[in-house]
Protein backbone atom coordinates (compact mmCIF):
# COMPACT_ATOMS: atom_id res chain seq x y z
CA UNK A 1 0.00 0.00 0.00
CA UNK A 2 2.71 2.42 0.89
CA UNK A 3 4.61 1.69 -1.95
CA UNK A 4 1.55 2.67 -3.93
CA UNK A 5 0.78 6.12 -2.20
CA UNK A 6 4.56 6.58 -3.20
CA UNK A 7 4.52 5.96 -7.00
CA UNK A 8 1.80 7.96 -7.61
CA UNK A 9 3.64 10.93 -5.93
CA UNK A 10 6.64 9.76 -7.85
CA UNK A 11 5.11 9.85 -10.99
CA UNK A 12 3.51 13.25 -10.14
CA UNK A 13 6.86 14.37 -9.82
CA UNK A 14 7.89 13.27 -13.29
CA UNK A 15 5.28 14.96 -15.00
CA UNK A 16 5.71 18.23 -13.40
CA UNK A 17 9.07 17.88 -14.79
CA UNK A 18 7.99 17.25 -17.80
CA UNK A 19 5.45 19.81 -17.99
CA UNK A 20 8.04 22.56 -17.11
CA UNK A 21 10.64 20.62 -19.83
CA UNK A 22 8.73 21.19 -22.62
CA UNK A 23 7.97 25.06 -22.35
CA UNK A 24 12.01 25.92 -21.50
CA UNK A 25 12.60 23.67 -24.77
CA UNK A 26 10.48 26.09 -26.88
CA UNK A 27 10.92 29.05 -25.31
CA UNK A 28 14.76 28.87 -26.16
CA UNK A 29 13.49 28.07 -29.86
CA UNK A 30 11.49 31.20 -29.87
CA UNK A 31 14.55 33.10 -28.45
CA UNK A 32 16.67 31.68 -31.24
CA UNK A 33 14.24 33.15 -33.98
CA UNK A 34 15.37 36.66 -32.65
CA UNK A 35 18.16 37.17 -35.13
CA UNK A 36 19.97 40.56 -34.29
CA UNK A 37 19.07 42.42 -37.65
CA UNK A 38 22.03 45.33 -37.11
CA UNK A 39 24.25 42.28 -37.39
CA UNK A 40 22.25 40.03 -40.12
CA UNK A 41 21.56 42.37 -42.86
CA UNK A 42 25.33 43.43 -42.96
CA UNK A 43 26.34 40.12 -42.84
CA UNK A 44 28.32 40.84 -40.22
CA UNK A 45 26.92 37.95 -38.07
CA UNK A 46 23.90 35.69 -37.12
CA UNK A 47 23.44 36.12 -33.46
CA UNK A 48 20.34 36.26 -31.34
CA UNK A 49 19.00 39.92 -30.34
CA UNK A 50 20.28 40.27 -27.17
CA UNK A 51 17.25 42.23 -25.89
CA UNK A 52 14.46 40.89 -28.48
CA UNK A 53 15.46 36.92 -27.67
CA UNK A 54 14.98 36.91 -23.92
CA UNK A 55 12.08 38.93 -24.53
CA UNK A 56 10.54 36.32 -27.07
CA UNK A 57 11.33 33.56 -24.95
CA UNK A 58 9.72 35.56 -21.58
CA UNK A 59 6.50 35.93 -23.50
CA UNK A 60 6.55 32.21 -24.46
CA UNK A 61 6.78 31.41 -20.94
CA UNK A 62 4.01 33.83 -19.76
CA UNK A 63 1.79 32.41 -22.52
CA UNK A 64 2.33 29.27 -21.56
CA UNK A 65 1.86 30.17 -18.16
CA UNK A 66 5.11 29.28 -16.47
CA UNK A 67 7.83 30.76 -15.22
CA UNK A 68 11.98 31.16 -15.65
CA UNK A 69 14.84 32.83 -16.79
CA UNK A 70 16.51 33.68 -20.11
CA UNK A 71 19.87 33.84 -21.04
CA UNK A 72 22.29 34.47 -23.97
CA UNK A 73 25.64 33.84 -24.11
CA UNK A 74 28.76 32.46 -26.42
CA UNK A 75 28.09 36.21 -28.04
CA UNK A 76 24.36 35.67 -29.06
CA UNK A 77 25.00 32.08 -30.18
CA UNK A 78 23.60 30.60 -27.60
CA UNK A 79 20.75 31.04 -24.83
CA UNK A 80 19.52 29.02 -21.97
CA UNK A 81 15.92 28.64 -20.46
CA UNK A 82 15.41 27.53 -16.87
CA UNK A 83 11.67 26.79 -16.38
CA UNK A 84 10.87 25.98 -12.41
CA UNK A 85 7.95 23.97 -11.73
CA UNK A 86 5.98 22.24 -8.49
CA UNK A 87 4.03 19.27 -7.39
CA UNK A 88 1.95 19.11 -4.74
CA UNK A 89 1.96 15.50 -3.06
CA UNK A 90 -1.14 14.04 -2.89
CA UNK A 91 -0.94 11.55 -0.41
CA UNK A 92 1.38 14.39 2.37
CA UNK A 93 1.85 17.94 2.67
CA UNK A 94 4.81 18.58 0.84
CA UNK A 95 5.69 20.33 -1.97
CA UNK A 96 7.92 19.62 -4.39
CA UNK A 97 9.87 22.02 -7.01
CA UNK A 98 11.32 20.92 -10.44
CA UNK A 99 13.57 22.63 -12.82
CA UNK A 100 14.25 22.21 -16.65
CA UNK A 101 16.84 23.70 -18.57
CA UNK A 102 16.92 23.67 -22.74
CA UNK A 103 19.36 25.14 -24.41
CA UNK A 104 19.45 26.14 -28.32
CA UNK A 105 22.56 26.89 -30.08
CA UNK A 106 21.71 29.55 -33.12
CA UNK A 107 23.76 27.70 -35.92
CA UNK A 108 24.12 29.58 -39.69
CA UNK A 109 25.74 27.86 -42.63
CA UNK A 110 24.82 25.67 -45.72
CA UNK A 111 27.07 22.60 -45.41
CA UNK A 112 28.51 23.18 -42.00
CA UNK A 113 28.31 25.54 -39.34
CA UNK A 114 29.06 29.26 -39.76
CA UNK A 115 30.98 31.29 -37.01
Amino acid sequence: MLCGLLTVNAFGVLRAKQHADDPSVEAARAAQQAIDPAQAIPGKAFVADPAGAPAAARVYLAQTGVTGTVHVSDGGHTVTVTVTGRYHAVFWPKTFTVHATSTATLLHGITQPDR
